[in-house]
């Protein structure tokens, strides 16, 4: 399944990525905006990986005094897209 999710309070305007519905394994992750090395590692490492793996990890991670980061709207859109996936 194709994701898109418009971040809130960072640098990057939005994700997308792939979440397989059965197994919930993450790929193709793409950040749009932001620090573009930094978000092409946190995207390295999360790919290949379960959505219900990485949320833990990335979850409440802050950026300087910003309530949020990149890292952790990644783990949110991540969390909208199971609830989506167990709704139907």
């Amino acid at each position: 399944m194709k994701c898109q999710y418009s971040t809130h309070g960072t640098c990057s305007r939005s994700i997308s990525y792939d979440i397989d519905p059965k197994s919930h394994i993450v790929g193709s992750i793409v950040f749009t905006g932001g620090c573009n090395g930094n978000l092409k590692g946190i995207a390295a490492m999360a790919e290949g990986l379960r959505a219900e793996d990485i949320i833990p990890r990335l979850k409440g991670i802050c950026c300087g005094v910003k309530p949020t980061s990149c890292p952790d709207q990644l783990a949110t859109a991540l969390e909208e897209s199971l609830a989506q996936l167990n709704q139907g």
